[in-house]
């Protein structure tokens, strides 16, 4: 499952250089997460770096993109193939 940014972000700016897949960017008023490039850190890192930053605690998984964790390393997989 891919990750959102809610409306309680404070954009402190914390999140987006911990984001391993350049998911994250600045929004019109929040950062968002890209769901097609977030893969929970799945490949990276053993939890998603941004929420494990994150001082508000506005990172929760994104009902929208559900997705297992064979299906987010293979994301990762893809990704890492394109660079």
């Amino acid at each position: 499952m891919a990750l959102m940014i809610n409306d309680e972000c404070i954009n402190c700016d914390v999140c987006e250089p911990e984001c391993p897949n350049n998911a994250i960017s600045p929004g019109d008023e929040i950062y968002v997460i890209d769901p097609a490039r977030c893969t929970e850190c799945v490949g990276h890192y053993d939890k998603p770096q941004c929420v494990e930053v994150c001082p508000v605690e506005c990172i929760p998984h994104d009902p929208d993109h559900v997705e297992s964790k064979e299906q987010l390393q293979l994301k990762y997989e893809r990704l890492m193939a394109a660079v």
